[in-house]
């Protein structure tokens, strides 16, 4: 008999750099987008446009579970392998969906998403303001040259010795940090529940990757959607404050929890498991 190799390939680390260089480009958009966004916005329109930007940062995951909902129905290997080739369905444990095909085709719609970003200006009009005279315009475009080649000369030095300082005071302002950890709890739930639910429905309730994809896509995000939206919408037709939205926000994560608990009592049997919950005879 011949001696069998273990299968090995470095091909993952290909995919480890693509989703580290895809950090690298998505990290910028949402601190420099909200900055841009407050610098030449109304006050009273700015919590509508934020709205807007966090609704669609939870429309792109939505179409991304139905696009993985699909790509999981295909065969891994789809193109060299024919259908009739294919012994098994897409409810069994061993089939591997088109996982690869869904980050070439958002590959390229980045890339295409992307261009805009060049022609965006440095510097517009706050919303409601009018354009400056030629005049002035160009009596304050020296000094800005100016400022621009002293702030290109600072070093790193002087630098980091001012971001040390500011990093501390963020790091004992109590408010901030109490903000950090609700929001990481918030996301660390959020994320355990997209990682772990799928695989729970196949197992519980006999579905398919594809479906179970799609179920979570379905009744998850579009709520989101709508809490975005008309929360932003909310704020802007009755100016809320700083005050009062902390206000609501606290209340209403209170009621969401308060919910979430109810899951507790939701408890379906478990599955009979092969050596695991059931002896083998």
């Amino acid at each position: 008999t011949e001696c069998e190799k273990e299968p090995g390939s470095l091909l993952w680390i290909f995919v480890m750099v693509g989703n580290i260089v895809r950090g690298m480009g998505e990290t910028p958009v949402m601190p420099l987008g909200i900055s841009y966004l407050e610098d030449f916005a109304k006050a009273e329109n700015s919590p509508f446009y934020l709205a807007c930007l966090h609704t669609a940062t939870v429309i792109g995951p939505f179409l991304g579970l139905l696009l993985a909902s699909f790509c999981a129905e295909l065969f891994v290997d789809i193109g060299s392998v024919g259908a009739d080739e294919i012994t098994i369905a897409a409810t069994d444990a061993r089939w591997v969906g088109a996982w690869w095909l869904g980050i070439l085709i958002c590959a390229l719609l980045n890339l295409l998403v992307a261009i805009p970003f060049w022609f965006l200006p440095k510097s517009l009009i706050k919303e409601g303001e009018t354009n400056e005279p030629e005049e002035t315009t160009e009596k304050s475009a020296t000094p800005l040259q100016e400022n621009d080649r002293n702030e290109t000369r600072q070093t790193m030095h002087y630098f980091l010795a001012d971001f040390i300082p500011f990093l501390k005071a963020l790091l004992h302002n109590p408010v901030y940090m109490l903000f950090i950890c609700i929001t990481v709890l918030q996301f660390s739930a959020f994320d355990g529940m997209i990682s772990f639910m799928p695989k729970y429905l196949e197992q519980q309730f006999g579905k398919s990757a594809s479906d179970a994809i799609f179920l979570i896509g379905v009744y998850n995000l579009p709520v989101l959607c709508v809490g975005y939206f008309s929360g932003g919408l909310f704020m802007k037709k009755f100016k809320i404050n700083i005050y009062q939205a902390a206000n609501i926000a606290f209340w209403v994560s209170l009621l969401e929890y308060l919910l979430y608990f109810a899951a507790y009592w939701t408890v379906c049997d478990t599955s009979p498991v092969a050596g695991l919950t059931v002896s083998y005879q």
